[in-house]
This record gives C-alpha cells, structure tokens and sequence, in this order.
C-alpha cells in the first residue's frame, strides 16, 4: 500500500509509524530531557543548556590603601593625579635669584612641583647617575651648613643641585649636624636616601661665596655643568687656601676689640690694652684649639686677657676706663654669627635646628662668663675697685665713634674670611648701622632695644641688596655689619654684678643684653624678608610660608 502526499507531509513512514524532520535520526542517543516542576524557575538570561559556567573568580584579601595596585609598573604608570582644584599655575622667572625660585618650589608639595619635560635621550643613555648626584648635592650643602649659613638656603641650594641634574622628586633635609636627601623617581619606585653628617665648621665666607657661584651656575637652564666640572669645581673650593693668613686673624681681633672700646669712650691707653688683651687670647685659644679642646675651653680662655688687664689697670690706679678695656674684648668674643642664624632658622621655621644653633650660642656665651667672672672675682679679692655705675658714653665723639664703628665691621669681615671685594661694603654697611643706632638712641632717646632693632633691619635690607646685586650669599654682607651693635657693654656690667655679689642688678644687665641680642637677630631676619617681600619679581614667584597652627 503506497504513501499518500497527506501522509508524507506529516512524516508518516511506510510502517506506519509518525515522524518529522526535525526528528533526531535513528543511530544518535539523545540526552534525557528534565522534567520540569511547577517549583522551578527558569529565566530567558539562564545560562543555555551546553555552554560551561566560567571559572570561579579568587578575591584577594583586601590590602592596604598604601599597597602597589597590581596593574602599575614603572614602565606603564598612569598619568598624575590632578587633584579637583587643579594644579597652580607658577610662573618662576629667570630674573629672580635661584634662592627664591627654589624656596617657592620646596613650599609646595611634591605633586605639585613644576617639572621641566625631560630631555629626548638616545638609546641606551640611561640618565645622570643618581646617587653621584646625590653625593655632590651633600658635599655642597655640608659647605654651605659648616660656613654658618641658614638651614632653609642651605634646602634651596640642595634641590638646586638635584634640580638641575633631573632629580625633580627629591626632598633635602637639614638638621645642625645631619644632611640628608631622598630622591624617588615615580610613585611606584623605590626611593634612593643619601645623608651626610657635618662634624666640622669652619668661618669661611670665601669659599661660601664660591659655593653660591656654583650653584647659582648649575641651576641656570642655559648652562650645563656636568658632573665631573662640578665635582672639579668643588675641589678646587676646598684645597684653596683662606685669604688671611694666621697672624692676619690675630692683628684682626686685636683692633676689633680696640675699636669696640673706643666705641664704648675709651681712649688711645684703652685702645691699645683691648687691643693686646685680645691677642693674647686669641693666641690662647689657638693653642687649646690644637690641642684638642673643645669651643667651650677655647671661649673660656680667650675672654680672661683682657678681663685680666683691665683689672690690673686699675688695681694699679691707672687713669682709664677699665670697664671699656673688658668690654672691648668682649666685642671679639660674642657668637653674634651663630645668634642670627640660629634665630633665622627658628623664624622660618626649622625649630631643630635653631634650637641646636642657640644652645651651641649659650656653652660659647657661658664659657666667656666663666672666663671673665674668674677674673673679676680674684680682681675684687685683690682690692680692684670695678664701677658698675661707669657710664659708658658715645654721644661726646660721634665722629671718632663712627670711624671706630666702620674699622670693627672691617676687621670682623677678615675674622669671617670675607673676599677682599666684600670689605668696603660691608665697612660702609656698619657704619651706616651705627650711625642709625646713635641717631635714634643718643639724639631721639628712643630705647636701645628699638634702636638695635631698627639699626638691625636696615643691615639686612642692605645686605639683601648687595646680596642679590652679586648673586651672593646675603651673610658676608650682614654679619661683619652687625658687629657694632652687639650687647657688649651690657654683658660686662651683667657679669660685673655677679662678681660683686649685685645678683639683681646682674640680672638686669644680661637681661637688656639678651633683649639686645634678639633684637639684633630679629631686625637683620626681618630687613631681609622685606626686602624679599618688594624685591622685583618676588611675587610673580609665588613664595609660600611655612604652614603655620593658631595655638590649637
């Protein structure tokens, strides 16, 4: 019997039996099909029947904020964060002093810091050797800190250094006797920290000077002073000899301290006892000095020479001013230096540091008061009738006063090994301080305190001035400068008190001698930021302060 069309169309074989073409052919086994419960759910982003779930995903442990995401390397990092109120913008012009651009660069965090692109290098050339830079940026800031100057020059000059050689992510560090850098090239890479301890100082404005010159060099952007110059450079620095010779030193501190006491109302018999008893001390404390002894020794032993002939003048009833002879060599010895700079670290901000510089100040000025009440003790066993009444005058001689003023700048300039080109100004810039100081005190009766002050300031300004006139360090130009105006007087009659047991008036006399000496401090510090606060350019700068709390 034949198969109907009907038949064929609904897949009726010939047996009979139904079928369809889209029947799995005979041969192949087909898988048994679930069956389905009303409690089953499906839904039509099931996975399709077949198809493999994928492979469980392991979760680390979360980690900390400050881990190393896995995806960064050094090779592929991301771009830098800009944070949401944008980078500001600074314009850091060539016509303003390295000092300047550098301090502006170390006020801003490190993200920052204005970068330069970097240069295309060809291939192979793998960049400045990092820790060589590191090295010569420590060797120059252990100069810089062991010739007396400020921590935060000392800062500047340091990333200067780094700056220049490609080193943008550095951060300098400067504490009284340690130097140190860390430089970190991505956020990813390890950071590279060099330190150096400084454990000798040296009063050496000339080779401070050549340090500045150096730098100043290395962070100009249209010169390129390769390593071994610059390492050459800073060795010449330091096989060159001071300008002054010894005996130099000593006719130096000689005539400081007879000009200091003709300052004070001594005459020409005055003059010449300070001016010997200085140069036995100073004789004195060069030989503790090579035998090893520390400052404090030296100090104490270079102060009772003088105090020593000023007693026995007058237990000889000689007619002179025996307190003006002690004062005299008293001029020679006050740490005047080590005072302002200390006093300019803790005004901008390096509190360590300026700690250490004035605790090193009060051993050298406790050293000199032991040396003098030594003195003036046996001086008043022995009968010396020592007048803590005696007025020293400066108002009778205001012409042979200033003269003196200008000659105890000019021989404190070659004590610091000052260059022979920097003398004449900073004589000039002494006698214009104490020509201020006697006009506004002696002439306005305005209190010393204020007078010092104003004196002081103004020693800055100018210093500032010349400073940035010879792109030079401002410290030979202000500390020489400031040398007429040191408390001298009022130390004398302070330990002159104690000596003869007048403990309430001593007091008072080293009282008015540390106001003076803050004052002198202060008013240098502050003539110099107004001067940078109106110099040309400074505000295009951008100088940041310190951050500063209000007391909470």
């Amino acid at each position: 019997m034949g198969v109907t069309e009907s038949e064929n169309a609904l897949g009726v074989d010939g047996d009979g039996s139904v079928t369809s073409e889209f029947a799995i052919p005979a041969g192949l086994d087909m898988p048994a099909a679930p069956t389905e419960t009303e409690a089953q759910t499906t839904s039509e982003f099931a996975l399709p029947e077949g198809l493999a779930p994928p492979e469980p995903v392991v979760t680390e442990q979360e980690g900390s904020a400050f881990s190393v995401p896995r995806t960064y390397s050094a090779r592929h990092a991301p771009v830098a964060f800009t944070p949401p109120s944008g980078i500001p913008v600074v314009s850091l012009t060539k016509d303003v002093p390295w000092q300047d651009r550098m301090r502006t660069m170390l006020r801003m965090p490190v993200a920052e810091r204005p970068a330069p692109e970097p240069p295309a290098r060809a291939e192979g050339d793998t960049g400045p050797a990092v820790p060589r830079v590191l090295d010569l940026t420590l060797r120059i800031g252990e100069l810089l800190l062991a010739g007396g100057e400020g921590a935060e020059d000392v800062e500047a000059a340091m990333f200067a250094v780094c700056r220049s050689y490609g080193l943008d992510r550095c951060e300098p560090t400067v504490t009284f006797t340690q130097l140190s850098v860390t430089y970190q090239p991505s956020l990813v890479d390890d950071p590279v920290t060099a330190s150096r301890i400084v454990r000798r100082r040296v009063t050496d404005y000339t080779r401070l000077a050549a340090v500045f010159h150096l730098v100043d060099d290395l962070s100009d952007p249209e010169s390129a002073i390769s390593l071994e110059e610059a390492y050459r450079r800073l060795a010449e620095m330091r096989r060159n000899r001071h300008p002054y010779p010894g005996w130099a030193l000593t006719v130096a501190s000689g005539l400081l301290a007879g000009a200091a006491s003709v300052l004070v109302g001594g005459g020409v018999v005055v003059f010449v006892a300070a001016a010997l008893g200085a140069m036995l001390g100073d004789r004195l404390a060069w030989l503790c000095s090579g035998r090893g002894l520390p400052e404090f020794y030296q100090f104490l032993v270079a102060a009772m020479p003088p105090a020593a002939i000023g007693v026995a003048l007058t237990v000889t009833h000689v007619d002179v001013e025996a307190s003006a002879v002690i004062t005299g060599g008293l001029f020679a010895l006050l740490p005047g230096r080590a005072l302002v700079a200390g006093v300019q670290d803790g005004l901008t901000g390096f509190y360590i540091t300026a700690s250490a510089r004035l605790l090193e100040v009060m051993y050298l000025f406790v050293g000199i008061v032991v040396g003098v009440l030594l003195v003036l003790y046996f001086g008043v066993k022995l009968g010396a009738e020592l007048n803590p009444d005696a007025a020293l005058g400066s108002a009778d001689r205001p012409l042979l006063q200033l003269g003196a003023s200008m000659l105890l700048a000019l021989t404190f300039a070659v004590l610091l090994q000052q260059e022979r080109s920097t003398v004449l100004a900073v004589t000039l810039n002494g006698g214009v301080a104490w020509a201020v100081y006697g006009a506004m005190h002696e002439v306005g009766e305005i209190s010393p305190v204020a007078s010092t002050a104003v004196a002081a300031g103004l020693v800055g300004l100018f210093g500032q001035l010349l400073s940035r006139y010879r792109f030079a360090s401002a410290l030979p130009y202000t500390t020489a400068a400031i040398g007429p105006l040191l408390p001298g007087s009022a130390t004398y009659f302070g330990l002159l008190g104690f000596a003869q047991n007048d403990v309430d008036a001593g007091l008072v006399s080293l009282t008015k001698a540390a106001a003076l000496a803050m004052a002198i401090a202060i008013g240098v510090n502050l003539g110099s930021e107004l001067f940078r606060l109106f110099l040309p350019g400074a505000a295009r700068a951008g100088r940041k302060s310190a951050k500063r709390t209000r007391g909470f």
